[in-house]
């Protein structure tokens, strides 16, 4: 992750003045701030890789890092996000992938593996923001995890709706478009009529972060080890 912190500018000098993280003291002031884009695995909504991993090697597959480090995945990762290929397409190309005659239930429930819980001081903090400013979500996601985070959501909190948070929900396998991509951040500003200056864009990944800048959009970086709450809104 190569982003680094955006210092107050009367503090010390930055390369982008667009861009900032939450281990630096000072933030540009969020009076000038209208809109928050928040992203959702590692953001809102826990993320437990070492989980999937165990879930995976439990079934035989060999070489997880390898095959599923961030980077070496195959395109068909990609297309599931971006909705080029369906639910069973996907299952046929991770089985291939894992080299197992896998079931489709099993390798849903490995799959889905990775994903967490929502920390309820987060919600809370979505709640609060609500009333201040616009919010949306922008997540690359596929349909598998779309259902299932949506009823861990509903679970833990008595059947509400995890989309309600936002006036938007945008996923990228719906988007038809995914992060980093410029196009996609383009669609999301021009669909609501976005100052992009006025526009902070919260995630977890440096290269979404990029991307983001690249359309015009504020940046907040969530490093390993910080959450929405240290931001300081």
């Amino acid at each position: 992750m190569i982003l680094n912190l955006i210092w107050d500018w009367r503090i010390a000098p930055v390369k982008n003045p667009g861009i900032s993280s939450v281990e630096s003291p000072y933030f540009w002031a969020m009076e000038n701030v209208d809109n928050l884009i928040f992203d959702l695995g590692g953001v809102l909504l826990t993320l437990d890789m070492p989980r999937a991993e165990q879930h995976f090697t439990a079934l035989g597959v060999k070489d997880y890092n390898t095959l599923f480090r961030h980077g070496n995945v195959s395109s068909f990762f990609k297309d599931y996000e971006i909705g080029a290929i369906s639910n069973t397409e996907f299952l046929e190309s991770l089985r291939n992938l894992a080299g197992l005659p896998l079931t489709d239930e099993q390798l849903i429930t490995a799959w889905n593996a990775m994903l967490g819980y929502f920390p309820e001081e987060r919600i809370l903090l979505l709640n609060r923001l609500k009333s201040k400013y616009r919010l949306f979500l922008f997540s690359n996601t596929n349909a598998l995890h779309l259902s299932t985070f949506r009823k861990i959501y509903e679970d833990a909190f008595k059947g509400k709706t995890f989309d309600d948070h936002f006036e938007t929900a945008y996923y990228s396998h719906l988007l038809g478009k995914r992060k980093p991509d410029k196009e996609s951040y383009e669609q999301i500003i021009d669909e609501k009529k976005l100052d992009p200056s006025r526009t902070v864009f919260i995630d977890d990944s440096a290269l979404n972060i990029e991307g983001a800048a690249s359309a015009g959009l504020k940046g907040i970086h969530i490093k390993p080890g910080m959450s929405i709450l240290d931001i300081g809104f």
